[in-house]
């Protein structure tokens, strides 16, 4: 397994109306490609969030910066650098946090999730010691989280609205 030291690559996505934070790991090497979250098309993301929402699935990042702004959701990772091979959560080494510091203070953010359990678990390990904030765990909207049906996940992400 070869190694790559990966430094986050694009700022958070968030404004003075974003209510709910929304925390993955880090981009995957897709991810990183298309310059902006969950570019993968295979990840369900985008497309359960706009079911969620009962919008349209946003294709562009201008779209999809929309879409989570008009929706009150900041987006960003737990990680600002690590070491990781390839996409693989599982082989993340020597993970520095991300500031969420001025996100949280120029937010009303009233809930943080995690999309998975990895990203809640780096949570808990490298920002909860700096936020004091608790963070609640959603089920991954990585298609490696097939166990996780396309509705049990729009069920699971409802928690997200804040209306």
């Amino acid at each position: 397994m070869e190694y790559t030291h990966i430094v986050h690559p694009f700022p958070p996505v968030f404004d003075a109306r974003s209510r709910v934070l929304v925390l993955g790991s880090l981009p995957s090497v897709r991810s990183r490609e298309t310059q902006f979250y969950y570019g993968h098309p295979q990840n369900r993301f985008w497309r359960v969030l706009a079911a969620v929402f009962a919008q349209s699935v946003p294709e562009t990042v201008e779209e999809k910066t929309a879409f989570l702004l008009r929706s009150g959701i900041a987006l960003w990772d737990v990680i600002a650098e690590c070491d990781i091979a390839g996409s693989s959560d599982a082989s993340i080494r020597n993970p520095k946090p991300t500031d969420l510091r001025p996100l949280l203070e120029h937010c009303p953010i009233e809930a943080i999730y995690a999309n998975g359990q990895t990203a809640a678990k780096l949570y808990d390990r490298l920002q909860k010691p700096l936020t004091g904030r608790p963070i609640t765990a959603l089920p991954s909207t990585s298609p490696a989280n097939a166990a996780w049906t396309p509705e049990r996940l729009r069920e699971a992400w409802r928690v997200i609205r804040r209306d």
